[in-house]
């Protein structure tokens, strides 16, 4: 009986962990979702829910349609230029501007991961963002940034480029997940421990 019953509270313990791999995951990902829209809703407060996320993407559509065409084109250029010679706001604006280009740019970085030495037996992973340096007369280095784990937040290294090895046949997605997951997630698979 009392072995029966132990097998038993083994068995709902087991079941409860599995649940809380499901669940939490699931959860925590709704959450932070509801948590985003709400915020970019609340950005234009309109009682309508929904409404202000559509105004808003309207809104960022539309001047990408006006920034991309031919005769509205120059009006996006002289604004930025006259946002680059404003001493605070060129360093703000720059450094967002360039940073959003890395992501969704037609020059898109983070897409070259590489793993870098950093002693005899110590590695970490990162990803290329600048591969010339000259400009800063360091012809043997290049500009890595590395991510860190549970945070979207990262640190820029500039390393000698002997030091750095591109990541062949692995994406770069799955590469920032693994470092952000703090190398807890598998390279290359979506599957979970529950599927074992």
């Amino acid at each position: 009986m009392g072995k029966n019953m132990s097998f038993t509270t083994k068995r709902f313990v087991t079941y409860f962990l599995r649940g809380l791999l499901f669940v939490v995951p699931v959860a925590l990902t709704i959450y932070v979702i509801i948590l985003i829209l709400r915020f970019l809703d609340g950005i234009i407060p309109i009682p309508i829910p929904g409404l202000g996320i559509l105004i808003m993407f309207s809104f960022i559509t539309f001047m990408g349609f006006l920034a991309s065409i031919f005769v509205t084109r120059p009006l996006f250029d002289i604004f930025e230029r006259w946002m680059f010679k404003l001493p605070l706001v060129n360093i703000l604006y720059t450094s967002i501007r360039d940073l959003m280009s890395a992501f969704v740019g037609d020059k898109k970085k983070f897409n070259t991961p590489v793993v870098v030495k950093l002693s005899n037996n110590m590695f970490r992973l990162g990803f290329i963002t600048q591969d010339n340096l000259s400009i800063l007369g360091e012809n043997g280095l290049v500009a890595i940034y590395f991510p860190h784990s549970y945070n979207f937040s990262g640190n820029l290294y500039l390393v000698p480029k002997e030091n750095v090895r591109v990541l062949e046949g692995v994406k770069s997605a799955d590469v920032m997940k693994f470092i952000v997951s703090g190398g807890v997630s598998k390279i290359g698979s979506n599957s979970s421990d529950l599927k074992e």
